[in-house]
């Protein structure tokens, strides 16, 4: 709980009110700052081992304060010298005056901020990813796969599915948006030692032109912040375009989440199937009957500005002036860590909808009554040219009882009575026997069912069976 003091202040809402504790750490200062200690001995190190006066005490040193960072004194620093990285090289060097010769030592200041940037976009990802995960997971074991309700087009009744076939169209986005994520994840590189503007040149006076040295100080500084590669080429920054990939992948993920949510929205209106309700929940101050989607709007809410957020890195990276230009700098502390903020909000607000999710088979069943008489038609007219009837003829009859039993419908408010005009009328005696079949919910859903199995077995099944022991949940697809 805040107090009063911090009352007084804005806070941001992605982190005040929703987004969880990990992710939160993920852009803290205390992490980057944390981060950038880490750098500076990493590239010590590497330093030393390849030759220069660097000694094991002034290592120890740096290694002894590396999470002890007098946060006000940086503070005071920055507001003196305007410079945020100079600021923490002053009071690391100042809990560390063995070591302050050597702190820094050839890097300039996107050493620190680009690869601390990278490392946290890379343990962002893999923030997202089981969580994820775990959505598919859930919807991949959705209760009642085989219920038939009406499908959709335009928002109009259309044919007949079921609720597993839906749910796999919504699972069919998320696959790909987990695909998307763990692509993103695997191609980031570091940005690596590459000096002030990408060319090296610091480093090789350091290392008197050798540039194997140079070359293997940049691979081992990657290797010791846990990447597989940096960037062969950089300017003064790596590519914005590498931002770009990231936040195009969360900005996806952003749209199928929304996708899912108004589906929900929209057949919670129709009261076909509800997100959870808590016993004590509110759904309206004036209307005390009310069962708002409050977490599916959420979701739409906050989804909206996940997708917002992707016109800051194309317009950031579109502008950057040769090597680099530094107005990238301030937009990149808001859209990065509200990007991944924001997505792991969605991603956990989900959570709490697909776990919970509740169908109402017994209103599915109803509003099916209501429009499968007209679906039905064509179904009904092949009967009666089986049994020796004229198709044109069968098919003009019920266009009239049609839009009598539409009439009723609409002017009156009544139910669809189609079948029973049609049971009424002499001409249909040769089918009345078939009707029940003729009008089973079952025959009009076409491969629905195999569809469901098919794509979980061969689609969703491989995708998560290699993090099964990294969940906290069983991981168990009902076919």
């Amino acid at each position: 709980m805040a107090g009063a003091e911090e009352m007084n202040k804005y806070r941001s809402p992605l982190v005040s009110r929703y987004a969880s504790k990990e992710m939160s750490y993920n852009f803290s200062d205390k992490k980057k700052f944390i981060t950038w200690r880490k750098l500076w001995i990493f590239l010590a190190k590497a330093e030393k081992a390849l030759g220069l006066p660097i000694t094991d005490a002034q290592i120890a040193e740096m290694e002894s304060h590396a999470e002890d960072i007098d946060f006000a004194m940086a503070a005071e620093e920055e507001r003196k010298l305007r410079h945020d990285v100079m600021a923490h090289v002053h009071t690391f060097a100042h809990c560390c005056p063995t070591a302050a010769p050597i702190i820094h030592l050839g890097a300039t200041s996107c050493y620190v901020g680009d690869n601390t940037d990278l490392i946290a976009l890379c343990d962002g990802f893999n923030i997202l990813l089981p969580k994820a995960f775990i959505r598919l997971m859930e919807l991949s074991n959705f209760d009642v796969k085989h219920t038939v309700p009406l499908s959709s087009s335009l928002y109009r009744p259309a044919q007949l599915t079921t609720v597993g076939k839906r749910a796999c169209l919504w699972l069919q986005d998320l696959v790909m948006d987990v695909r998307n994520l763990e692509r993103a994840r695997d191609d980031l590189r570091f940005r690596g030692v590459k000096g002030t503007t990408g060319t090296q040149a610091s480093f090789l006076q350091l290392f008197q032109g050798d540039r194997d040295k140079v070359e293997e100080l940049d691979k081992m500084v990657t290797e010791m912040a846990g990447f597989k590669k940096a960037y062969l080429v950089t300017g003064q920054t790596y590519s914005r375009k590498v931002d770009i990939d990231g936040l195009s992948t969360l900005a996806s993920l952003g749209a199928s989440v929304h996708k899912i949510c108004t589906d929900i929205r929209l057949l919670a209106n129709l009261k076909e199937i509800e997100e959870p309700f808590e016993k004590e929940q509110i759904g309206s101050s004036a209307m005390p009957y009310k069962r708002n989607p409050m977490r599916a709007e959420r979701c739409c809410s906050l989804a909206r500005h996940l997708i917002a957020l992707m016109a800051d890195p194309l317009q950031t990276a579109s502008v950057q002036w040769l090597e680099r230009t530094l107005d990238d700098s301030a937009n990149r502390r808001i859209s990065l860590p509200e990007s991944f903020l924001t997505a792991d909000i969605i991603l956990s607000t989900l959570q709490n909808i697909t776990e919970g999710l509740v169908v109402y088979p017994k209103v599915i069943e109803r509003h099916i009554r209501h429009e499968l008489p007209f679906m039905a038609t064509e179904n009904i007219i092949m009967a009666i040219v089986k049994a020796g009837g004229n198709r044109q003829e069968c098919h003009e009859k019920i266009r009239v009882l049609s839009q009598e039993a539409a009439a009723v419908v609409k002017q009156e408010g009544g139910d669809n009575d189609l079948l029973a005009r049609i049971q009424r009328d002499p001409y249909f005696a040769p089918i009345l026997g078939q009707l029940d079949a003729l009008l089973d919910p079952k025959t009009f859903i076409g491969r629905a069912p195999q569809q469901v199995k098919t794509f979980l077995a061969e689609e969703v099944r491989p995708l998560l069976e290699p993090y099964k022991a990294n969940m906290d949940v069983k991981v168990e697809l009902v076919l």
